[in-house]
């Protein structure tokens, strides 16, 4: 997905730019960059981090981007950013986290105007650069960044550094990412972030949720208004059951209590008997605690997650290869899970293969029973606004492939029926998914448990890939 963090101080920004866009890495897989600004003057430097920590790359650069007292970095899992433009509102450079699936046509449509582009990546247009390019086509800087909205089909949240140091905030129109401002503590800088857990470490505490939208211009003084939230708002359900560092919150809700939620409500029905219960880690143990405390029986570390020299089962270009990391990366405790019966707790299924790989190495370490609990329902529909998933087929998915399976070859028939929990059609599916990896049982939480665990309106979170539901 990716993250960004910004920071205004009265005085030189560039370790609380820098460990604040650290506090991000979690997100993205690709790229990452930090851009300052020193009396009008940019100084900006990008790396590519698909094989290395972010902090590794950049500590060599601190000294040459120390001088400004603003700044703005990202971490991407597609363009390298930031991109630094210079246009009739003035100069600036711009971060963002977005999916912008027209970006072709976008492109297409500018060049046809006498724009030209010059960053690209594998011969793509550089997706950032067109969001630049629109925002310089406004009257001002709100107009720039409403076109935007208006021409992007996906999602686009932004950041973008003035050459005055104040930085402008605007979170994607409906909100599906989320951007939160914070205050020092000293009361002499401002701070924007996609993740909260960037914060309390470095001093700053929440001082303001900004809504879909919504745009804010900030610097060491304050925070401005410059347009006010829209009413609708559909903020990605993932980011609490997988995206999410533990300690991180949006829109007031905390991601760990909503896991924890999610694994207690899952438990209050389940008659299954267990010794135990273990988490897939890392995303599946706030929910694994949940359940286990539901089910009255204990947490224990029936797999762990080996990070020394694996730290990021995604960075691999190739499936293959991150499937080979994520094998790397999960041991199985023998010692723990001989004769046992054990629930294990995970945020979701997508293709299922790590997940297959898994249970083999569980049955070789000898254990009795394999019960997997997922905190959110079924995926029967490919993302399409802020990928969480990189499936260039719907047939990626095992639900859609199970779905070919049941109907004939035809895996688009009766997805509402497939995606409601306890119909015949789901029922079956589920079934089918438990048989082909080789579960005693298998069991997802509901759409409405998830909300409910959240604590937002249903109309407010966007649970398109397991209902299709969408606003575009």
């Amino acid at each position: 997905m990716g993250g960004f963090f910004g920071v205004a101080k009265s005085d030189k920004c560039i370790n609380d730019l820098f460990y604040g866009v650290d506090y991000n890495s979690h997100l993205g897989t690709k790229r990452a960059g930090m851009a300052t600004v020193s009396r009008g003057i940019f100084t900006r430097s990008i790396h590519n981090i698909e094989s290395s920590y972010f902090r590794n790359k950049f500590e060599g650069d601190l000294e040459e981007l120390g001088a400004g007292h603003s700044g703005i970095g990202v971490i991407s899992d597609t363009d390298a950013q930031p991109i630094i433009l210079n246009c009739h509102l003035g100069k600036f450079a711009i971060v963002t986290v977005a999916r912008v699936n027209n970006v072709n046509d976008l492109a297409s449509m500018l060049m046809k105007k006498g724009q030209h582009f010059c960053e690209h990546s594998h011969d793509i247009v550089n997706p950032t650069e067109v969001v630049g390019t629109l925002i310089s086509q406004g009257n001002d800087w709100v107009d720039g960044i409403n076109n935007v909205y208006r021409h992007v089909k996906g999602s686009c949240s932004m950041l973008l550094l003035l050459d005055d140091g104040s930085i402008i905030a605007a979170r994607d129109k409906l909100g599906r990412t989320p951007i939160i401002l914070g205050r020092h503590a000293d009361g002499k800088a401002y701070a924007a972030t996609s993740e909260t857990c960037a914060f309390p470490n470095l001093g700053y505490e929440i001082d303001y949720n900004v809504g879909p939208g919504e745009i804010v211009r900030f610097d060491a003084n304050g925070i401005t208004r410059l347009q006010a939230p829209l009413d609708k708002m559909q903020i990605c359900a993932f980011l609490w059951t997988y995206y999410g560092y533990p300690p991180c919150e949006y829109e007031g809700r905390n991601v760990d209590v909503m896991r924890y939620s999610a694994g207690e409500q899952l438990a209050a029905d389940d008659d299954t008997e267990l010794d135990f219960v273990s988490a897939v880690p890392d995303s599946g143990i706030g929910m694994a605690l949940g359940y286990a405390w539901g089910k009255k029986v204990p947490y224990k570390r029936g797999i762990v997650k080996y990070t020394p020299t694996w730290p990021r089962s995604f960075t691999p270009s190739t499936q293959e290869r991150r499937e080979l990391v994520a094998k790397m990366k999960l041991i199985a405790n023998q010692s723990l899970l001989k004769g046992k019966r054990v629930a294990f707790c995970d945020d979701s299924i997508v293709r299922g293969t790590q997940l297959h790989d898994n249970v083999r190495d569980l049955r070789e370490a000898g254990i009795k029973e394999v019960h997997v609990r997922i905190s959110c329902p079924p995926l029967i529909y490919p993302c399409r606004f802020i990928n969480f998933t990189s499936s260039k087929s719907d047939l990626e998915l095992i639900t859609r492939r199970v779905i070919a399976d049941l109907n004939d070859g035809d895996h688009n028939r009766d997805l509402d029926k497939y995606a409601t929990k306890g119909t015949p059609e789901y029922n079956a599916m589920v079934e089918e998914i438990r048989k082909r990896l080789g579960l005693d049982t298998l069991r997802f939480n509901s759409i409405d448990t998830i909300v409910n665990a959240i604590g937002l309106p249903k109309e407010r979170i966007c649970t398109h890939c397991f209902d299709g539901s969408s606003w575009d």
